[in-house]
């Protein structure tokens, strides 16, 4: 009998659900897309995506995770990236379960998917999920006349502050080299680099997207700061190649980056 009852308890806790705590956006997305959304007890700040995340109650900044109010959730999992490797060991050490996922390429937003897929027993949709994203990408139409792309994180009137552009080793270069183009930022020391003005004249891109949220940025001014851009003398402006490209997912490296491949290798097509 006792043995019986063993098993039982034992089968019980394997499908139990875990109480999950996200540590970004990205994370709570893709918890989300793996039909867990309903384990996730707590998230961090701007998990704006899909609406239900943004009912769940905040642990912090996704860069500075607040200890006391993750372990106040009672978590048998917590979920963090690569620069949370502090917070997940300090948790580590109360004897919580954590995951630690790299989500900078396509292929380690890929990977994370697929790892974390396993580790809540959603292995099935983990593989539709990675599925579309690769179908994405086989179905790219490729740039006729191959060209320099310059990716900018974010639109500013004043350019005379840093200039935050797609480097190496991110899923944006992925997506411009997807679409048969070359990053114009060709050093391999950061994938988040920031450049002056005279930097960016001096890489003289072909193309410049910059990637803007009206949601985070609502006093920009999108007329007069393009304006801005095409006064610097760079390839981009003689070829009137200079757009602002407005999606709430485009930062979000998750599931929905197969949306932003849709939407950025658009963008690189000629006009």
């Amino acid at each position: 009998m006792k043995t019986i009852l063993f098993l039982l308890f034992f089968i019980l806790n394997l499908s139990a659900q875990e109480r999950i705590v996200s540590l970004s956006p990205s994370i709570t997305e893709i918890l989300f897309a793996l039909d867990a959304g309903e384990q996730v007890v707590a998230t961090s700040s701007y998990s704006l995506y899909p609406q239900a995340a943004k009912k769940l109650p905040i642990i912090g900044g996704y860069t500075n995770p607040n200890i006391e109010k993750i372990i106040s959730y009672s978590p048998t999992l917590v979920v963090g990236q690569s620069f949370n490797i502090t917070t997940l060991e300090k948790l580590n050490s109360f004897g919580i379960k954590t995951v630690r996922l790299k989500l900078k390429t396509i292929q380690n937003i890929q990977d994370s998917i697929t790892l974390l897929g396993k580790t809540i027993h959603q292995e099935a949709a983990a593989t539709r999920i990675n599925a579309d994203i690769t179908q994405t990408i086989k179905t790219i139409t490729k740039t006729k006349k191959p060209h320099s792309v310059m990716i900018v994180y974010g639109l500013k009137e004043d350019l005379r502050g840093g200039i935050y552009i797609a480097g190496k080793d991110i899923f944006f270069d992925d997506i411009i080299k997807l679409s048969g183009n070359t990053n114009c930022y060709t050093e391999s020391a950061t994938s988040q680099p920031v450049l002056s003005y005279e930097n960016v004249i001096a890489l003289n891109p072909d193309q410049i997207i910059i990637l803007h949220s009206h949601a985070t940025e609502p006093n920009v001014d999108v007329k007069k700061a393009l304006q801005n851009w095409y006064t610097l003398p760079t390839n981009a402006s003689a070829n009137k190649r200079i757009s602002v490209v407005d999606e709430d997912y485009l930062h979000i490296p998750s599931q929905r980056v197969a949306l932003t491949i849709k939407r950025l290798s658009q963008e690189m097509r000629e006009k």
